[in-house]
């Protein structure tokens, strides 16, 4: 997928306004640089930092792996990733589980062989417990999930979060059956955020040693 992907939000005024701001779905070539940019997002994740052992020398090299197996999982599963770009440069992905009911079933087996070749036995059942908790606290029945939003931290604070919210919001217009968009928030501004993008917080759940919040963006109702 390569289309554009409409926007509508604000940008900080120090962006110079004669350089386009363009959400698209990523294409394969733009994976390794999404992986790239997510890795630098997610470094210092209390979540990633507890399942991959931040203590353990090949925590980066773990990490990494398990971020590309990520993206690859979505995209065989024809998942939505969206790139943020400001002109040419990449500034924010965000990569979404639309409410289909294969991605459970079809994409574990492929994803499981090579998140345990990359990140470990251990690693790879946190990641999955992970997941199912989060999941079983969302009180939705058909439901989008933002598992990865990043901003590069060279483009923080512009407003740049904004737009890549614009644009997830964008694909939940696109599927009229999804109640609404949920996602996992473990650090207080991460949380604050969401809020102000109308994320609401349902639950609070622990992960290993982490406790966050499931925050969830509900579909509005037609008039």
């Amino acid at each position: 997928m390569t289309e554009t992907v409409s926007v509508e939000s604000s940008v900080d005024s120090k962006i110079n306004q004669d350089v386009k701001i363009r959400a698209t779905y990523l294409s394969a070539h733009e994976l390794k640089l999404a992986a790239s940019l997510l890795y630098q997002a997610y470094h210092d994740d209390p979540v990633f930092l507890d399942i991959f052992n931040s203590g353990k020398e090949d925590y980066e090299q773990r990490l990494r792996g398990a971020i590309r197996e990520e993206l690859n999982a979505f995209w065989q599963a024809r998942q939505p990733m969206i790139g943020l770009y400001l002109g040419e440069t990449m500034v924010g992905v965000a990569c979404i589980n639309s409410p289909d009911e294969t991605l459970a079933s079809d994409r574990f087996w492929h994803w499981r062989l090579k998140m345990l070749l990359n990140a470990g036995y251990f690693s790879t059942k946190q990641m999955m417990q992970k997941e199912q908790t989060v999941l079983a606290a969302v009180p939705l029945k058909v439901f989008h999930f933002l598992s990865f939003i990043a901003v590069h931290p060279l483009h923080q604070q512009h407003g740049f979060g904004h737009y890549l919210m614009a644009a997830v919001n964008t694909v939940l217009d696109e599927h009229p059956d999804s109640e609404g968009v949920a996602v996992y928030a473990t650090s207080g501004k991460f949380k604050e955020f969401f809020k102000h993008v109308d994320y609401h917080t349902v639950k609070e759940v622990t992960v290993g040693n982490v406790c966050g919040a499931v925050m969830v963006h509900y579909r509005e109702e037609e008039s």
